[in-house]
C-alpha cells in the first residue's frame, strides 16, 4: 500500500533533498510540499496525506503549533517531526500536541524510513540514538503522588502499561500475553483512568519518566 507524504520545511533545498531520497522508494508518494506551518495545515486538509513530515522551525506557524492544528482538524493524519532540535522540551511538547514521531535531521535514511513506517502503523516513534539524551533527565523524576500510583500497580498492569507505551495495539498485547482483546481494553481503560492519562502521548511521557520503557529504544 502506497504511503502518501506531505513535506513541510521552510528550506527549499531541504525539501528537494528529502523528496529525492523518498522518491527512490516504490511505496512512498510525495503528494505535496509546504514552506510554512499555515501552508502545511491547509495542504493537509486539501491533499489528505497519510503522514506529514514536519520541521519545527517554520515561519507563520511553527511545526508544533501546526501539528496541534492538524491533529485537531484531521486526527487520522500522522505527523512525524524531522528537526535539528535535540532538546527534551521540544520532544515532550511534540508528544503533547499529538505528534506520532520525533527524529533528528542527522538520522540515517534507513532510520527515517523506519520512522515513517512506524507512524503509519499508528505507533509512536522516538529515534533510538537520540531518545536517551532527550529523556534521560526526565526518568525517575516522579512526584510523591506518581510514585504511589506506580507502587500500587500490579505486575500485570505495569506490563500492559509498558506494552501500550511501546505502541502495541490491544490485539498485539492480547496475543503476546495470551489474553483476550476485551481484557486488554478493560485494563487499558482502567489504567488511563487510574493514572489520569488521556491519550497515548501522555502515557508515553509517563512511562518514560518512570523508566517503564527503555529510552534507548
Amino acid at each position: 500500500m502506497t504511503m502518501k507524504i506531505l513535506l513541510a520545511d521552510d528550506h527549499t533545498l531541504v525539501r528537494r533533498g528529502i523528496r529525492a531520497l523518498l522518491e527512490t522508494q516504490p511505496d512512498l508518494l510525495i503528494v505535496g510540499e509546504a514552506a510554512t506551518g499555515r501552508e502545511a495545515v491547509a495542504k493537509t486538509r486539501a491533499l489528505a496525506p497519510d503522514v506529514v513530515l514536519m520541521d519545527i522551525g517554520m515561519p507563520e506557524l511553527d511545526g508544533l503549533d501546526a501539528t496541534a492544528q492538524i491533529k485537531r482538524d484531521t486526527p487520522n493524519v500522522n505527523v512525524l517531526l524531522l528537526t535539528v532540535h535535540d532538546d527534551a522540551n521540544y520532544l515532550f511538547r511534540a508528544l503533547a500536541v499529538g505528534a506520532s514521531g520525533y527524529i533528528l535531521k542527522g538520522a540515517e535514511v534507513a532510520e527515517l524510513l523506519l520512522a515513517l513506517q512506524a507512524v503509519q502503523r499508528g505507533e509512536v516513534y522516538l529515534q533510538p540514538s537520540a531518545a536517551k539524551h532527550l529523556v534521560g533527565e526526565y526518568l525517575k523524576q516522579a512526584s510523591g503522588t506518581e510514585k504511589k500510583q506506580i507502587e500500587e500497580l500490579t505486575a500485570r498492569q505495569r506490563e500492559i502499561l509498558t506494552l501500550i507505551a511501546e505502541g502495541l495495539t490491544n490485539q498485539q498485547i492480547a496475543d503476546k500475553l495470551v489474553l483476550s482483546p476485551f481484557t486488554i481494553a478493560t485494563h487499558r481503560a482502567n489504567l488511563m483512568q487510574k493514572l489520569n492519562l488521556h491519550n497515548r502521548s501522555e502515557l508515553i511521557r509517563y512511562a518514560l519518566r518512570h523508566g517503564l520503557i527503555d529510552a534507548e529504544g
